[in-house]
């Protein structure tokens, strides 16, 4: 059990775990901005530009009655339908990947400011006579056996 214990407190002390749990934290703030953008501000201007439909109120009472909204439909017990609250589900989750790649995006293009690849130094030469490519430590050239400076 000491041993179990042990692993466990190294397994959450290793750096991924403490950044995969801010990771979770934040993302969870950023949903709630997300969904606020899409519910808000989004979805409003979308109905308005369909003709004012409100999407989370399409639905399909299954049992063929007719009933007002969703919301009275399934409190009368009525098996519903509802594919308006699945295609804002939908939309949802496309603003969120579009935002979530614009964010990755420009945190890329930050990071390739400070981060400079180091060039590595070249392994290959060319023969000064006939132009082929040797080793870089060569001192004869293997195609027209000229011997090379080092």
């Amino acid at each position: 059990m000491k041993k179990t214990l042990s692993e466990f407190k190294d397994f959450i002390a290793q750096g991924n775990v403490l950044d995969m749990a801010v990771g979770v934290i934040i993302g969870g703030a950023f949903g709630k901005i997300v969904t606020s953008l899409v519910n808000d501000i989004l979805m409003p201007l979308i109905g308005l530009a369909l003709g004012g439909i409100d999407l989370t109120k399409m639905y399909l009472a299954l049992d063929g009655k007719t009933y007002a909204n969703p919301v009275e439909a399934a409190e009368s017990g009525a098996p519903i339908l509802a594919y308006g609250n699945f295609i804002q589900n939908i939309i949802d989750f496309l603003i969120i990947a579009f935002v979530i790649f614009m964010v990755i995006k420009q945190i890329a293009k930050v990071k390739s400011r400070f981060v400079h690849e180091e060039v590595a130094a070249p392994t290959t030469k060319n023969c000064p006579y006939c132009f082929e490519e040797i080793h870089i430590d060569a001192t004869r050239c293997p195609h027209c056996t000229a011997e090379l400076d080092k």
